[in-house]
């Protein structure tokens, strides 16, 4: 009869009780390990001929028992193995022992290689030592996509018994510092930027609000780390950069998360096409040096990352893909009114200006038909308050995003300097927030300040870093690419 979760529990806790009786301490401080199960694979060979004895320690995953020969798989953080325990090499004392083990524990091992009847690499041990008792069973099965919640509430066993999800955060980690010496060897400096700001700025974002009892004030958590990048850009950093963790209280869906990583940089003395040029050799390397190739399959599609990247207009693609000019509705009640008369359904049900209503008319419209890399160019000004406008078209800003698979992994801009500019932007935004908008941007004074005293020609780029390596490795949503994304209590 199968056992209850409870009543395997109780069985679990009689066995550490009786090995604690038997002086036994089932959670010692250190461990004698020599090899990873990865090296004792690679080296198995010259570690047979030599007869040497090694230590290999981890996580009992299986344990079968045949007669007086117990076979067990031992994982670590490198690898795994197959272990073996021979009753008449071992002692029968000892053997009988292996009654108070279950899989999932932690385990020490020590022993030699050999070779099964069947050729498989296994250590024959000659001595075991308990490194942490479990007294929960791993889950026998784990359903992937329909367990999605679970996986995410249990990421540790999400990590442990699932190598693809283990892998992704592997690559997370080489995109990340591939990226870091990049930007180092172009001479960029890397910072830290407050997360409580006094005002939340740099992105259009519903920001998160909490209190700072010492100074008895209101504080917001970071929405972008832009405005306080480019304070450093005026006091002559010339090239910054930073790994922000950033928060935006909006919902969550497959290409949106409440908290994630974002890269921000910026140059002194560049434009928005130096930055496109940066952005196109740093992402194309960092592909080529993670995988030996820019071919990177997404679902059902082979993405190439190979460079020059093209550029398409806005403007174009919506009139493209919605049948819509934005340059003939000036005014966003004009075109709310084509939008309703195109029979166009927006997902965003808030009260918007007319540059949130070209952004999520391009989501809804243009953006899922763009699969290779596009760079993204000519935005309208109502949508980028912060970037500078076209010489020779003042309603279009110098801004790109990069769009790959559908979703928006960079936006850069030109940024502005002018200050008198800069502050009547605020102002217009201030008044969309009033009206309700709340993803429209604060009014930041002391930001209008810092550009009084000069910034250069300045160009800046932000990354989205979940939603790159979901792209990279295949995942459906980039909560994959969080290790502990949130989910609400049950």
């Amino acid at each position: 009869m199968e056992q209850s979760l409870e009543q395997i529990i109780a069985a679990r806790l009689d066995k550490l009780r009786e090995l604690r009786r038997e002086g036994v301490d089932p959670y010692p401080a250190k461990s004698a390990r020599t090899l990873t199960a990865a090296d004792f694979i690679a080296k198995f060979s010259a570690l047979k001929r030599a007869k040497k004895s090694v230590t290999l320690a981890g996580r009992l995953m299986v344990m079968r028992e045949f007669g007086g020969l117990t076979f067990g798989i031992l994982k670590d953080g490198y690898g795994q193995t197959q272990i073996l325990f021979k009753k008449d090499e071992f002692g029968a004392k000892a053997y009988q022992g292996l009654k108070l083990l279950d899989a999932g524990d932690i385990i020490q091992t020590k022993g030699t290689a050999m070779l099964t009847k069947k050729g498989e690499k296994t250590l024959l041990v000659k001595k075991f030592t308990l490194l942490a008792k479990s007294l929960r069973p791993l889950p026998e099965k784990w359903h992937g996509l329909t367990d999605q919640e679970a996986r995410f509430r249990q990421r540790y066993l999400d990590i442990l018994l699932n190598l693809e999800v283990k892998d992704r955060f592997v690559i997370k980690n080489r995109l990340v510092q591939s990226i870091r010496e990049f930007l180092l060897r172009e001479g960029y400096i890397e910072v830290d930027t407050p997360a409580l700001q006094p005002l939340p700025g740099g992105a259009l974002a519903a920001p998160f609000k909490t209190h700072y009892q010492a100074t008895n004030s209101d504080v917001y958590l970071r929405i972008a780390p832009e405005l306080y990048l480019k304070r450093l850009i005026v006091g002559g950093m010339e090239r910054v950069f930073e790994f922000a963790r950033v928060f935006r209280n909006e919902g969550v869906s497959t290409q949106h998360l409440q908290d994630f990583t974002m890269l921000e940089f910026y140059q002194a003395y560049a434009d928005y096409n130096e930055l496109m040029k940066l952005t196109e050799e740093m992402l194309s390397g960092a592909v080529k040096e993670i995988f030996g190739t820019t071919k990177v399959k997404f679902g059902g599609q082979l993405i190439d990352w190979k460079t020059p990247w093209p550029k398409k207009s806005f403007r174009e693609l919506i009139r493209q893909h919605a049948g819509i000019d934005i340059d003939k509705f000036p005014t966003a009640e004009s075109l709310q009114a084509e939008i309703k008369r195109k029979k166009i359904k927006l997902t965003y049900a808030g009260r918007a200006g007319r540059g949130k209503l070209i952004d999520e008319l391009y989501k809804e419209t243009a953006r899922p038909k763009l699969v290779n890399p596009v760079f993204l160019v000519d935005h309208p000004l109502d949508l980028s308050p912060l970037a500078k406008k076209m010489a020779d078209d003042p309603t279009k800003v110098q801004r790109f995003q990069l769009v790959v698979a559908g979703m928006e992994v960079t936006n850069a801009f030109s940024e502005l300097n002018d200050p008198i500019d800069q502050k009547e932007r605020f102002q217009s935004q201030a008044k969309l927030k009033r009206a309700g908008d709340s993803e429209a941007h604060s009014m930041d004074d002391d930001f209008v300040k810092a550009l009084e005293y000069g910034m250069p020609p300045t160009a800046g780029c932000g990354i989205g870093i979940e939603r790159l390596v979901a792209l990279l490795t295949g995942a459906d949503s980039v909560r994959e690419a969080v290790l502990f994304p949130f989910v609400k209590d049950k």
